[in-house]
């Protein structure tokens, strides 16, 4: 993969201070917050306009590449020939606008069909705008048996280690976060965003850049809730193991466990809900 413009060399604010009245009792005084950003991204692929998702600037790259991964658009970064910002050079919203080529040029004419939907991408819930329930169903196949197995007492960790981590969410406390960790607890990498799809699309994003997927052997942590979406991205880069600090809603509890995941939810301190495939736990 080619990228024409650096993205990394390009400074990225993730927060802004903004004005506001802090009210303590019966007073109020004049201050400043630090606030996370919020920002539109137009992915628009070969040309012409794919989705737009309401992101925290940062790992764009990655994020669309971990988007078109789990929409199964491409199979690795090898697929991919450029990622650009293509915004006009000045404009506020010059890295709002992002430019991905693929190597084998146009899509199939069912490709282009099935992205006739032009879905909308949001911050909340990745499946809006989706045209049709057949657009909605799981990409991915189920995942093979294997002999992956987490000792429980590794699960205690991951909240402490992932919080840690969380450097602009410190800052603002509006931030959701995805983190990748190894079977013995390892924080391996972590990415932070306004909306929980987008941090884990940028995570996956990440690993298929750098040619780590699939990632069959790894933990995936996310804060908040489990949807149908994000076991649905978790499962494309093959991850067993999901869990996350809040529930899972009854569709990605399905999910995971026709695709043979497990599955773990309310995962706090020395606590934690086995939804599926609770053999790959062990003492």
């Amino acid at each position: 993969m080619v990228n024409h413009r650096g993205e990394e060399a390009l400074e990225t604010l993730m927060d802004t201070e903004i004005d506001m009245i802090r009210w303590e009792g019966d007073a109020a005084r004049a201050g400043r917050d630090v606030v996370a950003l919020e920002e539109p991204l137009e992915i628009l692929l070969n040309g012409e306009s794919l989705a737009v998702t309401m992101r925290t600037p940062g790992n764009d790259f990655a994020l669309a590449t971990g988007f078109l991964f789990a929409e199964s658009l491409i199979q690795s970064a090898a697929d991919i020939q450029t990622i650009d910002y293509c915004g006009v050079p000045g404009d506020p919203n010059e890295r709002n606008l992002l430019n991905v080529t693929l190597q084998a040029g146009d899509l199939p004419a069912f490709e282009r069909a099935r992205l006739e939907r032009n879905f909308l991408a949001t911050s909340s819930c990745g499946v809006c705008g989706k045209a049709n329930l057949s657009a909605a169903k799981c990409l991915a196949p189920p995942l093979p048996e294997n002999d992956f197995c987490v000792r429980a007492a590794v699960f205690r960790e991951l909240s402490g280690q992932m919080r840690a981590a969380q450097s602009t969410f410190d800052r603002t406390g509006g931030l959701h976060a995805a983190g990748l960790f190894t079977g013995e607890g390892k924080l391996l990498s972590l990415r932070e965003d306004v909306g929980r799809h987008n941090a884990v699309d940028k995570l996956i994003g990440t690993e298929i850049q750098a040619g780590r997927v699939p990632l069959n052997e790894r933990i995936l942590m996310v804060s908040g809730r489990t949807s149908f979406e994000i076991v649905q991205k978790a499962a494309m880069a093959r991850i067993p193991v999901v869990c996350a600090v809040s529930a899972p809603s009854s569709l990605a509890v399905q999910l995971a466990r026709d695709l043979h995941m497990t599955l773990i939810g309310f995962l706090r301190g020395n606590t934690m809900n086995v939804y599926t495939r609770p053999e790959r736990i062990g003492v």
